[in-house]
């Protein structure tokens, strides 16, 4: 207890400097969600995509660990037009390691985005069990879902984005979806076991292998807008999966949000989480990378986190690539829920314990303390909700007059102190 009043007393004195609030412009092309089944139900019914599911067929729908955009409907107006054409849907889990890679785990994942047997109105098979399919050019086996493998058909679900710990023509999306995500936790683990320095091959390298030797149909990618929304939704076929990708995946980056400052001293993420990115905070947002096969995002000296997101389930990963957190954030971690992810894709770096501290207040107060050559009187520190909604951020007033010129910037408030309780933490 004394150690602990001893550390207090160390940043009390240190200066939190005033925020404002700004708003930042983005632009916003938007699929409304009543558009959705009809969208995918016209892409669909081209024969291109219709003939391929025949009546009787068994079909297996991916679905991510991912918070996409109305995934639920998403999945559930594919299922839909299976049952349309006279064929039997399911669902499969297709997240590698997540879920503590358990199969109870990787149901109650999809469960929290709203994809349940009910709404579904389809069985949802969760395994950890997967069946060799194939060896790729490298001579390497190739294992993906033994149900998914089983079925008379596989269609992707999926959304298309930049990676976090990686640069290739393809990322997140359809190759990766087959690769790591159909791989369970098993399949996942071989693809990563030559490190992300390797991905961009690997992951087009297992993909074109589960085309081949798997029945996959096609695919079903969406795309986001920098408002976490829907902006495109598009069915692509197994074959030219590989062609396709790359120009799918440089339209998601030309959309992707971002801090409109280049540096701060000290960045504050008030929530990470699974929800938002794969890595808890997303680095294309935050800098906060985990290797050094993937560039961007702002700079800073320090990081601090001040909560998990209740969506998350007490899995912290990514808290590792941060400089301080609070003991709430601490206390509500799942290390079970944590580790088998990060052993399985090699790096261990976002599931480390950063310095710890009892609020939010002492947590910002010893990352400004600690930096490096700024004014302290007048710390640059940026606040953001989490990496995924970025429309409403906040500044500290040295931003004041750079905000003013920047016409992608609207100030919201003046420069006012920010609003710790008595316990010393944002309200």
């Amino acid at each position: 207890m004394r150690e602990r009043q001893f550390v207090a007393d160390m940043v009390k004195e240190t200066y939190v400097p005033k925020m404002f609030r700004v708003k930042q412009i983005f632009s916003r092309p938007k699929i409304e969600p009543e558009e959705i089944p009809e969208i995918i139900r016209k892409l669909l019914n081209d024969e291109k995509f219709a003939s391929r599911v025949k009546p009787g067929m068994r079909i297996a729908i991916t679905a991510g660990s991912r918070g996409i955009a109305n995934v639920a409907l998403t999945t559930k107006c594919i299922a839909d037009f299976v049952k349309s054409r006279g064929a039997y849907p399911f669902v499969v889990p297709a997240m590698g390691s997540h879920g503590g890679a358990t199969a109870e785990g990787q149901k109650e994942i999809l469960a929290g985005y709203g994809i349940t047997e009910d709404y579904m109105e389809c069985p949802i098979i969760s395994s950890m069990e997967v069946k060799k399919i194939g060896v790729n050019e490298e001579g390497r086996d190739v294992f993906i879902d033994k149900n998914a493998a089983e079925a008379d058909g596989i269609i992707l679900g999926c959304r298309i984005k930049p990676h976090t710990a990686f640069r290739g023509p393809y990322e997140s999306g359809m190759m990766k979806m087959m690769a790591i995500g159909l791989g369970k936790q098993y399949g996942a683990e071989v693809c990563h076991e030559q490190g992300f320095k390797n991905m961009a091959k690997n992951v087009p390298m297992f993909g074109k292998c589960i085309i081949k030797n798997a029945p996959i149909l096609f695919a079903v990618p969406t795309i986001e807008n920098a408002f976490d929304e829907t902006c495109k939704i598009t069915a692509v076929a197994a074959e030219e999966i590989e062609a396709l990708e790359p120009g799918l995946l440089k339209e998601a980056f030309s959309y992707m949000p971002k801090i409109l400052v280049d540096s701060c001293d000290v960045l504050v993420v008030d929530q990470i989480g699974k929800n938002f990115s794969g890595d808890g905070m997303d680095p294309n947002i935050t800098g906060t990378f985990c290797t050094p096969y993937a560039s961007g995002g702002i700079q800073s000296q320090r990081v601090v986190v001040l909560d998990l997101s209740p969506e998350t389930h007490g899995n912290g990963i990514g808290l590792g690539y941060s400089s301080a957190t609070t003991k709430r954030v601490f206390d509500q971690l799942d290390l079970a829920s944590m580790y088998p992810n990060a052993i399985t894709c090699t790096v261990l770096g976002g599931v480390r314990i950063p310095i710890v501290m009892e609020s939010d207040k002492e947590a910002i107060q010893v990352c400004i303390k600690s930096c490096n050559e700024i004014d302290k009187t007048n710390p640059r520190v940026v606040r953001i909700p989490n990496s995924l909604h970025l429309e409403h951020i906040m500044l500290s007033e040295s931003y004041y007059e750079e905000a003013k010129k920047n016409p992608n910037l609207i100030i919201e408030s003046e420069p006012e102190y920010l609003p710790f309780d008595e316990d010393g933490n944002l309200w």
